[in-house]
C-alpha cells in the first residue's frame, strides 16, 4: 500500500513538474524576479522596498521548492547532476539562499540573484538549443578570426606598399594599415579616414 502511495505521489509530482502551466508559472516568476532586481536599483519608499524584499524571499523559496521537485521527479537521480543546466540552476538557487546583509558574501549573493534571470535559458528549450549551438560554434570562431587576420594582413600589406607615400598617417606601416582597414570595416571613424585622405591630397596639391 505504501509503495502504491509513493508511486502515486511520484507520478503526481512528475506530472506537475512537466506540465505546461507549471513551466509557464516558473517563467512568470523568473520575469518577476528580473523586475525586482531592476526595481532595487532605484531609490524606493521604505514600504515598497520592504515589499520587494518579501517578494524576493518568496521567489527564493519558490525556486528552492521548484528545484527539489525537479530532482524528485527525475527518474535517474545521478543523471540529474550530469545535466549542465541542472547544475547551473542548482548553483543559482543555492547561491540565492546566501544572506545579503551584514555578510562578506553580500556581493556574491546579489550577483547570484541577478543571474536568476538566466534561468529563463534553462527553462525554455529553444533557448537551451540556441546556447548549446553557440557553445559548439565557439571553437570554430578561432578559425574565422584567423581567416580575418590573414585577409586584413594581406590587404594591409598591399595598402602599405601602394599608399605609403600617398598618406603615411594611414598607410605608413603594416600595423597602421591594419588599423585603418579595421576602422573602415567596422565603420568606426571611417569618415575621419576619408577626410584625412582628402586633407592629405589637398596638402600635396598645395605644396606641389
Amino acid at each position: 500500500m505504501q509503495k502504491t502511495d509513493s508511486k502515486s505521489w511520484f507520478s503526481l509530482i512528475k506530472l506537475v513538474e512537466s506540465s505546461a502551466w507549471f513551466q509557464g508559472f516558473i517563467i512568470s516568476i523568473i520575469i518577476i524576479a528580473a523586475l525586482t532586481v531592476g526595481a532595487k536599483t532605484y531609490v524606493l519608499p521604505a514600504g515598497v522596498e520592504s515589499a520587494i524584499n518579501y517578494l524576493d524571499s518568496f521567489i527564493t523559496v519558490f525556486f528552492l521548492v521548484e528545484i527539489i521537485l525537479r530532482f524528485v521527479a527525475c527518474d535517474n537521480k545521478r543523471a540529474f547532476f550530469k545535466d549542465p543546466w541542472n547544475i547551473f540552476d542548482s548553483i543559482i538557487v543555492i547561491g540565492s539562499l546566501l544572506p545579503i546583509s551584514e555578510s562578506d558574501m553580500i556581493l556574491v549573493g546579489r550577483l547570484l540573484r541577478v543571474f536568476r534571470v538566466l534561468r529563463l535559458v534553462s527553462i525554455i528549450p529553444d533557448l537551451r538549443y540556441l546556447i548549446n549551438a553557440l557553445l559548439k560554434a565557439i571553437p570554430k570562431m578561432g578559425y574565422i578570426a584567423l581567416l580575418m587576420f590573414i585577409i586584413f594582413y594581406l590587404f594591409a600589406a598591399v595598402g602599405a606598399i601602394f599608399f605609403e607615400n600617398v598618406n603615411p598617417v594611414l598607410w605608413g606601416d603594416i600595423a597602421t594599415a591594419m588599423l585603418t582597414l579595421f576602422r573602415v570595416a567596422t565603420f568606426e571613424d571611417w569618415t575621419d579616414v576619408m577626410y584625412l585622405n582628402r586633407a592629405w591630397k589637398c596638402k600635396e596639391k598645395f605644396y606641389a
